[in-house]
């Protein structure tokens, strides 16, 4: 798990406290050694009243214990002087900490991303899919709800690789990933299977019809022609998907048996030409 925040910000705020400890410090010190400079002036002056007056005794006491005074004011603000450069050395250490700790959480955090979700298109991976599939599972079994998998395959996708390469595959596969995400209903998942197959999970389904009206509109959309980077729109692709549909708990009640349903549910599609078919 990513850590939580306040590990991260707890430095940041250590770092202004003790920057606002540096400056309140800083002035206090300055206060201080003013503080000195002043008693220094005055008992300079006491010193000059004393030079040119008989000897009073009384004020010549007065004068070593303002003497005394001011030799105290100035060993304070050197005490001052070293506490602050402390004070300087720990600000700098936090936030070389704070920055590490960053650093650290955006490592993880780009890890976390990889180990879940497919680097060509960003979409959730087959081990996202998975823990989806199966909290949705539980989830259905608990409330009595219906759910459906759907498993996309992209029809004659490898003559693109063959007649244009393996760059322009992957654009139309980046480019297909990206309408299937846009078009997901929020609870919803898509995942890249692998090559040209996509998996789409819905959850909370009222019955098979807004399976139909779902896969229809993924047909729509993903047979928009894709520009494989030539530029002219003539010679832009369509892709057309044929889609198996597996439903809970009537084609399986586990995440395997759902996911084989809905495959040998596509390949009957792509056989029959009839763009969708149930299990």
């Amino acid at each position: 798990m990513p850590p939580n925040d306040s590990t991260l910000i707890e430095p940041t705020s250590k770092a202004k406290s003790l920057r606002r400890v540096l400056d309140k410090s800083e002035r206090i010190k300055d206060a201080v050694e003013q503080c000195a400079e002043e008693l220094s002036s005055v008992n300079s002056v006491l010193k000059g009243e004393l030079s040119k007056r008989p000897s009073q005794a009384g004020v010549e006491s007065a004068l070593q214990k303002s003497e005394t005074i001011e030799g105290k004011v100035q060993d304070c603000a050197e005490d001052l002087t070293t506490v602050n450069r402390a004070l300087v050395e720990e600000v700098r250490e936090r936030q070389v900490l704070e920055h590490e700790l960053l650093a650290a959480r955006e490592q993880e955090e780009a890890a976390r991303h990889a180990a879940f979700h497919d680097p060509l298109t960003s979409l959730p991976n087959r081990v996202l899919f998975n823990d989806r599939l199966e909290h949705g599972l539980a989830q259905a079994k608990r409330h009595g709800w219906t759910l459906a998998v759907m498993f996309i395959d992209l029809d004659d996708f490898k003559s693109i690789n063959d007649t244009h390469g393996h760059p322009t595959g992957d654009k139309v596969l980046q480019t297909i990933a990206g309408r299937l995400k846009k078009m997901t209903r929020a609870d919803d998942t898509v995942s890249r299977h692998g090559g040209d197959e996509f998996l789409y999970l819905l959850l909370e389904l009222k019955d098979e019809k807004d399976a139909i009206q779902i896969a229809e509109k993924i047909i729509r959309t993903l047979s928009e022609p894709c520009d494989i980077g030539t530029g002219d729109p003539a010679n832009s692709r369509s892709v057309r998907p044929s889609i198996g549909i597996s439903l809970f708990p009537k084609d399986g009640d586990t995440a395997d048996a759902l996911v084989r349903s809905a495959d040998k549910a596509m390949y009957r599609a792509k056989r029959d030409g009839s763009r969708y078919s149930f299990a």
